[in-house]
Order: structure tokens, then sequence, then C-alpha cells
């Protein structure tokens, strides 16, 4: 175990040291995430009298868009210079680069969560900067990185990949986006726990789920 978790922490190194020099994915992110909040705040206004209650979906749009221009750029990076296949060539288990690819997509994503948010709560005049709502983006987030991860490398190798990524990873995330998008909304309508719990274990079962299926499936994708 402490072998992997060494293996699995030079990868996520690797990533944040690439990201840190060229700055393309989180700097893509972080433009899109601010345009688009400044966009629906302007579109809002002008369209309907109160659009609080819409802030929970415009939030977890916004993340959803950012985060998979930077999914698509951590797959497809590692087809330059065929950096994927010197990982493949390592002496690691094929699980070991999943996880430190998924858990870098985690990190940039929430980067990019730390600095649209506050923005955002601003914007909306809604009380974002509050646990429970970081705890739902948190959840969120790790749900969404592992399975673009495990999207992202299935469509790496296809040329097509920019199109090809959205349009598997969307209709699959939408449990996910919904869980996150009601869990959302009843932490800043104040709501019992209890009236939305369960959309929080979905997120929980989402992350189960991927996490699981990228461990077992990611060598055979990799290598496809």
């Amino acid at each position: 175990m402490p072998t992997a978790l060494r293996q699995i922490a030079a990868i996520i190194r690797k990533d944040i040291l690439l990201e840190l020099r060229t700055r393309e994915s989180t700097t893509a992110m972080v433009v899109f995430a601010v345009m688009a909040i400044v966009m629906f705040n302007f579109a809002l206004r002008l369209r309907v009298d109160t659009f609080r209650p819409l802030t929970p979906g415009v939030l977890w749009v916004t993340l959803v868009f950012a985060g998979t221009l930077g999914l698509s750029r951590s797959m497809s990076s590692e087809q330059i210079n065929q950096c994927m296949d010197g990982l493949l060539l390592a002496p690691c288990d094929r699980s070991v680069i999943f996880a430190g690819k998924a858990i870098a997509n985690v990190i940039f994503t929430l980067a990019v969560a730390l600095l649209v948010t506050p923005i955002m709560a601003i914007l909306f005049d809604e009380t974002l900067m509050q646990p429970g709502v970081w705890l739902v983006v948190l959840l969120g987030v790790i749900g969404y990185a592992g399975a673009g991860t495990l999207i992202a490398t299935m469509a790496a190798s296809t040329r097509a990949r920019e199109v090809f990524l959205p349009i598997l990873l969307f209709p699959l995330a939408l449990p996910l986006l919904v869980a996150a998008v009601i869990a959302t909304s009843g932490f800043l309508d104040r709501l019992p726990l209890g009236e939305f719990a369960a959309w929080i274990g979905v997120e929980l079962a989402f992350i189960v789920i991927f996490w699981t299926a990228g461990t077992l499936l990611f060598e055979y994708l990799a290598e496809g």
C-alpha cells in the first residue's frame, strides 16, 4: 500500500507540475466558468424577477462544463509523444495510473470551484459559502472526475475526442448532476437534512460505482 500511494503521488505531482508550467487547463477552466457565471447573471436579471432558486443549477452547469475542459486536456496531453505508453510501461498497477489522474482532476476542478463559488455568491446574492454546500461540491467533483477520467481515457485515442467526451459523459453524469443540484438547493433553503439526505447518498453511490469501474477497466481502455 505505501508503494501504491507513492506511485499515485508521483502521477499527481507530475500533472500538477505540468499544469503549473503551462497553465493551459486551469486558465481555460477559470475563464470559461467566470464568463459563464457573468453571462448567466445578466441574462437571468433581464428575464426573471428572482433568480435565486436557479442558483444551484447555474453553479453545477458551470462546474460541469468547466470540469469537462480540464478532463479533455488531462488525457489528451498524455497522447503527446506517447506519454501514455510510458505510463503503461511503468512498473506499477494500471489502477494506480487511473487513481493518480482522477485525483489530479479532482484537485484542478476543486481549485476552479474555490475561485468561482465566491464570485457567484456575490453576483447572485446567495449564501453559497457554507459547509453543507462545500460538502456537496466536494462529493460532486469527486464523482464527476472519476467518471470523466474513465470516459476521457476511452475518448483520448479517438480523433474527435473533444466531441466524443461530452457526448458520452453528460448523459452518464446526469444522475450525479441532479443529485448535486437538489442537495445544494436543500442546504441553501435550509431544509431539514432528512429531506434531501438521499440525494447525498446518490452522490456517494456514484463515486463508489465509477471509481471502482475506473480502477477495474482503466487498463483495458488505455491499451485499447
